[in-house]
């Protein structure tokens, strides 16, 4: 559940701030009560986005909605714009019978893969179960994740907005900081999270944001939320003005990399190991001695170290009790180094732990 109070997500202190009023028995009953009414609003979201993405061409798709919602809408939006459409999974059910609809995990995106090559589309998009993230495979089955969708989002929109500053998150590929500059934008990297990116999105106001779970934010010609069917709209804007969009696509930076990976841990320790992990990064000759190879270390949230040739990431989840890493190199060679220094000071500093690399 997500939390809207006069336009701005709630997080952080504010959530508590409201459990606490909740608890306390401190709320305040309107004076005038207020109304209730149902507004079918499919058709106007649908013929608002046509207005806004155009095609440069008809394209074939295929589209796996996994029983969430986005189910009810993304088929007629997609052939409204001009796309002869495969669906998969449309039908709005909670029970989600068929697959988990997430995609992030490579596990949930094998039927799409198998959808696009049987049918002969041309790429396949899919939606979580709230429809606000976005998922892309190929023709060949590469899966497009987010932190690249990101890159190719960038470029379009400084070309109409040249000089925007571009926002992604620290679990992102460290591809796209010079990829957003050779297009003349000013790339932010920012703390993980929805709310906490969109809080971002409004300070500045950027033109663009996205994180690498597939949250896609488009503040130039959108309204600065995420919304994966427009972002698979926007997507398919750009995609239409080339004969071989999975050539794009694959085109796009790319590196060795892992999933996300998680180490459970006990209520609250997960904040406290990754402190511990700050600190021997700021440990002057310790540091050196952990990360050798480090250039640089970021702790905006956790700890990233960057090196010449990857980074290394270990940061305490906004949500569940897990320290949350990922690792990223030029090769498998330089990506086992990497983890493997990071090996070594999380056992430096949770000798116990259950390392899940």
């Amino acid at each position: 559940m997500k939390l809207v109070l006069a336009g701005e997500a709630l997080y952080g202190e504010g959530l508590q701030a409201l459990y606490r009023r909740i608890t306390q028995g401190r709320v305040v009953v309107a004076a005038t009560p207020g109304a209730l009414r149902s507004v079918d609003i499919g058709q106007a979201y649908i013929d608002r986005i046509v207005s806004d993405a155009r095609l440069s061409r008809k394209m074939r798709i295929a589209i796996d909605c996994g029983n969430g919602v986005a189910g009810a809408t993304a088929g007629r939006l997609y052939r409204a714009l001009g796309c002869e459409v495969t669906e998969l999974f449309c039908e709005v059910d909670g029970t989600f019978p068929n697959h988990h609809p997430d995609p992030a995990h490579p596990e949930n995106l094998q039927d799409l893969i198998a959808a696009v090559r049987e049918s002969g589309a041309e790429l396949g998009l899919a939606f979580d179960g709230d429809g606000d993230r976005l998922g892309v495979v190929t023709r060949s089955g590469q899966i497009i994740y987010p932190d690249r969708q990101i890159m190719l989002f960038a470029k379009d929109v400084l070309a109409a907005l040249p000089g925007s500053e571009i926002i992604f998150d620290v679990k992102c590929t460290r591809h796209i900081a010079p990829w957003v500059r050779r297009h003349g934008g000013r790339p932010t990297m920012w703390r993980t999270g929805h709310s906490l990116i969109k809080a971002r999105l409004r300070e500045t106001g950027a033109a663009f944001a996205g994180e690498m779970s597939g949250h896609l934010f488009f503040n130039d010609r959108w309204y600065g939320f995420d919304d994966g069917l427009y972002a698979g709209a926007r997507l398919l804007e750009i995609l239409s003005r080339s004969d071989d969009p999975s050539a794009v696509l694959e085109a796009l930076p790319d590196a060795s990399s892992t999933p996300e990976l998680q180490l459970r841990t006990a209520e609250g320790e997960n904040v406290r190991l990754v402190e511990r992990l700050r600190a021997l990064a700021r440990g002057g000759a310790s540091a050196r001695e952990t990360f050798p190879g480090a250039r640089e270390f970021i702790t905006i949230d956790g700890i990233r170290v960057e090196y010449d040739d990857g980074f290394g990431l270990a940061r305490p989840s906004n949500t569940t009790p897990v320290v949350v890493l990922r690792f990223e190199a030029d090769n498998a060679v330089a990506l086992e180094r990497i983890q493997g220094e990071f090996r070594r000071a999380i056992r430096a500093v949770a000798p116990d732990a259950q390392l899940p690399f």
